[in-house]
């Protein structure tokens, strides 16, 4: 995943007054924290995240933060919002050293849904992860991992070691082989099935009558 390039300026007052005021000015406050380094206080431009906030994933993307003539390699790792208007108001960055491994959620996606043959006899995909925690190095976090569903029968699942995963990308479930989705069922043809059922409980005990009755 090639990095983001997002340009930041370094501030030298903390406290609510002062990130008030750099909000009124359309920048956010924000913290590059970790590394075994001092945390640095920068400013972003708030039309420049909330760009990267609208496409969606910004806290699973590798950022080089630019600081003046330095850069700095990080990942979001909290965004806050104000509580009406939706707005970023603080961003906190995570700095990454070389060789780095970080825990990170990354979206699944699922492949040949239109060729899967639960989903053609009327099944329907009940996603039991949309995101799935991975273990894996800084500089090579995955977009997304992908799921073949395309053989699946009704009642089927698809399990995480059926996922082909990127080099050094582990799951961070590892007690288990854990669920990612199942083509379960639609509601019309559980109940036909529960209907079918009765209706044969129903003929098994006429005729159990009949029979008792002829004796």
């Amino acid at each position: 995943m090639a990095n983001l390039v997002i340009n930041a300026e370094l501030r030298e007052k903390a406290g609510k007054g002062s990130s008030r005021a750099l909000r009124r000015s359309d920048l956010i406050p924000a913290v590059i924290y970790g590394d075994k380094k001092e945390p640095v206080m920068v400013t972003l431009k708030r039309n420049e995240i909330q760009k990267e906030l609208n496409k969606g994933g910004f806290l699973s993307k590798t950022v080089t933060l630019k600081v003046g003539k330095k850069s700095e390699n990080v990942l979001p790792r909290d965004v806050q919002f104000h509580p009406v208007s939706d707005w970023p108001l603080h961003v906190d960055f995570l700095r990454l050293g070389k060789g780095a491994m970080i825990n990170i959620m990354v979206p699944v996606h699922f492949v040949n849904q239109e060729e899967c043959a639960g989903i053609k006899a009327g099944g329907i995909l009940n996603v039991v992860r949309h995101e799935v925690e991975f273990s894996c190095p800084a500089d090579a976090i995955p977009e997304f991992i992908e799921a073949d569903i395309e053989h699946l029968e009704l009642g089927d699942a698809v399990h995480i070691s059926a996922v082909t995963l990127p080099k050094g990308v582990i799951a961070t479930i590892d007690d288990r082989d854990f669920t990612i989705a199942t083509i379960s069922a639609p509601s019309s043809l559980k109940s036909t099935g529960v209907e079918d059922e009765e209706e044969g409980e129903a003929e098994g005990g006429e005729e159990a009558a009949s029979e008792e009755t002829a004796e």
